[in-house]
């Protein structure tokens, strides 16, 4: 079953156009004092669907700080390679059952030993996602941030996704700079190394809705519509 037939069945589960029913957004009232009850919004996204433009703006918005290739970047300087190699590690990420359930366990523990280039980025990366977690709310793009984050309390999982085709194909060519004939082909190599990625380390689907408390459409919703259902998050 495709993302799309999975959201239509679950439009009667408020899970496209806000928060489902054990997730309502809102302050948390304690002794008078008002404090935030959700701290983290964590987003994955399809590739062309403008979930990192929603990401960017809301942090804008709400005054949160957002972490996307900033975590790269943290990753590449802590190893001391370029951006490039991390991304082609990412890349070889395997999908195997073993593999994920060895690189789970050693992320629990912080232990790198025996992990591969790729494992090792990964573990480095959840590190970092945890760093940046400790210095206050925040909003993260990608990188399986919503696993790294599971011990945390008040953490919003976010899906993302455009069920307008010819709205994903313009913007992966106005806002990505791709050449029409090659739109297709990009679409698909991101959205397949990001499920690989996803799958190889957490042993989760990243299609799979039960992983998301909040689902959006963002041809139906807009960008700024998009901003408005998350920003009560963080109200």
């Amino acid at each position: 079953m495709d993302i799309n037939t999975l959201v239509r069945n679950n439009r009667n589960n408020n899970r496209l156009t806000g928060l489902s029913e054990n997730i309502r957004a809102g302050p948390d009232v304690s002794g008078g004092r008002e404090t935030m009850k959700f701290r983290y919004i964590t987003i994955e996204r399809e590739y062309g669907s403008g979930g990192t433009k929603i990401g960017r703006r809301l942090s804008e918005v709400c005054g949160v700080p957002c972490y996307g290739k900033e975590i790269l970047e943290s990753v590449a300087k802590k190893q001391g390679i370029p951006v490039e190699d991390i991304n082609r590690y990412e890349e070889k990420a395997t999908g195997s059952l073993i593999y994920s359930m060895f690189v789970m366990s050693r992320v629990q523990t912080g232990d790198p030993s025996m992990l591969t280039a790729e494992g090792k980025v990964f573990l480095d990366e959840q590190l970092e996602i945890r760093r940046l977690a400790m210095e206050g709310p925040a909003i993260f793009l990608g990188h399986c941030a919503a696993d790294a984050l599971r011990e945390q309390k008040g953490v919003v999982k976010v899906f993302i996704h455009s069920g307008n085709e010819e709205e994903v194909k313009n913007r992966i060519t106005k806002d990505y700079g791709i050449a029409p004939e090659e739109v297709e082909s990009t679409r698909r190599y991101y959205n397949k190394k990001r499920a690989g990625y996803f799958r190889a380390n957490t042993g989760k689907e990243w299609k799979d809705l039960k992983n998301y408390d909040i689902v959006l459409d963002s041809s139906k919703l807009g960008i700024e519509g998009c901003v408005n259902v998350l920003k009560g998050i963080f109200q």
